[in-house]
């Protein structure tokens, strides 16, 4: 019983901070310390959002979110994994070569992109997919090469010696080693795929959550913290499903 109460008072203290500024944010509109046109009571915008819960509208525009996330997210995914894995693995020449164009391109403004997106394929759902998909490529790329990079060469050596060919090393040595570094880096892109949703979706979304920002900018990001805060913590458990059974298989033995 006194563990019970101990893990109910950390986690309270825990979410302190988050009480204390709601409360701020409730009050402060209403006792006119801020002008509560602009800046509404907390009550307020969780009422207008149930209303939107309740027509459904809310729903769609979550769903449409998290349709062009999880897009631009996979297809992200799909080429910066292997391409970090080949080039850190087999080409660390070219990886050196190729690594002051990455940070390059790391820096180029997304925005800049999809304008010139815009002028060969128009206004839809792919210059949307392009935005995430481009803001974080380059998190899980760079994320993959660090965990490749950092496996222990001393295990390559003794799977080599035991006669183990490139295709076994690679699934017995090196991608056990550098699962961490990598799902964190997808679990990075995930959250980061969050902030930069609104930008993505201000050009000429119907639906979505950056649509919404435009009839209740407060809704909208308690909308999005709360769907960053749940993927994060989605991908942070299937992390640790995937590394325990990892470690239950034998793979990082």
């Amino acid at each position: 019983m006194s563990n019970c109460l101990k893990r109910m008072a950390d986690k309270c203290i825990d979410i302190s901070g988050i009480i204390i500024l709601l409360l701020i944010w409730e009050f402060a509109p209403r006792l006119e310390l801020v002008d509560r046109q602009f800046f509404p009571p907390f009550s307020q915008v969780l009422s207008h959002l149930g209303k939107l819960a309740a027509d459904g509208i809310l729903f769609i525009h979550i769903a449409s979110s998290l349709q062009r996330i999880f897009l631009g997210l996979a297809l992200a995914v799909s080429l910066a994994v292997p391409a970090g894995i080949v080039l850190a693995g087999a080409f660390p020449f070219l990886l050196c070569k190729l690594m002051p164009l990455f940070r390059l391109l790391e820096q180029v403004n997304v925005l800049a992109l999809s304008m010139i997106f815009i002028l060969f394929f128009g206004i839809g759902e792919s210059v949307k997919v392009f935005i995430i998909f481009w803001s974080t490529i380059w998190l899980i790329l760079f994320a993959t090469i660090s965990g490749v990079k950092n496996v222990n060469p001393l295990h390559i050596k003794i799977a080599r010696s035991l006669g183990a060919g490139r295709i076994a090393i690679l699934k017995k040595v090196i991608l056990p080693e550098a699962a961490p570094v990598i799902l964190t880096g997808i679990r990075s892109g995930a959250s980061y795929a969050f902030f930069i949703l609104v930008v993505a979706e201000s050009m000429g979304a119907y639906y979505g959550v950056g649509r919404l920002i435009r009839g209740s900018a407060f809704g909208a990001c308690i909308v999005i913290a709360v769907l960053g805060m749940t993927i994060n913590y989605l991908f942070h458990k299937l992390e640790e499903f995937l590394l325990e059974w990892q470690r239950g298989s034998g793979w990082a033995d």
